[in-house]
């Protein structure tokens, strides 16, 4: 990549990479709370509601945590038999009620074990030599309970079986990354930010192609590692970074 596309790539990243961005996307949901339990399981109801628009999936988020009497945490690990029935009308596109409440299930037994949902994410509880195993380690976990519904495996992707897992991704990204500008929240540490993968969806994979950032035409998780190879050429530490960028200038530019 050229010096002035460098510069231009950063430039892009300073721009988005700003507390101004977070009201309008969903990372503005785990930013509602301040203790990490709170804010992980927040995130990631957030995060796996984010396909379509912004402001609907804000919205669906912020209904969701006011159901939960903004205290996700102590809901999921204590909400009675009544507390439960609320929820039952909840929906939000296919996401419905037999998922949230597997959801709030896996989030009680985790929790009665473990005080962070990193932990999920780590292989033998050991610190994952890629994203890929982190990712194939969460879904196996998150569907090892008895009565896991088959229709929410849908919800949760797996690298295993070439998707992108766009949206865990970005979890995984609000969760890691940490820097001064206040976007991304950066509470684990035992994930790296140099190991993260970059979201990647029809936006962000146009905006690559147009400048040479990636080759491949399918739109799966072997794209997510091909455009995230280029970016560690640009900041090995630190390449999802340039998902501000990317979605910038596809989401918000249309480039």
């Amino acid at each position: 990549m050229q010096a002035s596309l460098i510069d231009f790539f950063n430039k892009k990243v300073a721009e988005y990479n700003q507390v101004s961005f977070v009201p309008n996307d969903p990372v503005c949901i785990p930013h509602l709370f301040s203790q990490k339990p709170d804010i992980e399981i927040s995130a990631f109801f957030a995060a796996i509601f984010a396909w379509g628009n912004r402001t609907t999936i804000i919205n669906k988020s912020k209904e969701l945590m006011q159901w939960m009497d903004m205290q996700p945490y102590q809901f999921c690990l204590h909400a009675g038999k009544t507390d439960l029935q609320k929820l039952l009308s909840f929906k939000h596109r296919t996401f419905n009620a037999t998922d949230l409440l597997y959801c709030i299930t896996f989030f009680r037994h985790h929790y009665t074990y473990h005080n962070s949902l990193e932990h999920a994410f780590l292989p033998g509880g050991k610190k994952p030599d890629t994203i890929y195993d982190a990712l194939v380690q969460f879904h196996q976990y998150f569907f090892s309970l008895p009565d896991a519904p088959a229709r929410t495996h849908k919800h949760i992707a797996n690298p295993a079986k070439g998707s992108t897992c766009k949206r865990l991704n970005m979890f995984l990204r609000w969760m890691v990354r940490h820097d001064k500008s206040g976007v991304d929240l950066g509470i684990w540490k035992k994930i790296k930010p140099g190991q993260l993968i970059c979201p990647i969806d029809v936006h962000v994979a146009r905006v690559a192609k147009r400048f040479g950032l990636l080759e491949r035409k399918q739109i799966d998780w072997q794209a997510a590692e091909e455009l995230t190879t280029y970016l560690r050429k640009l900041d090995a530490h630190d390449p999802v970074k340039y998902d501000f960028a990317l979605f910038g200038l596809g989401v918000m530019e249309k480039y």
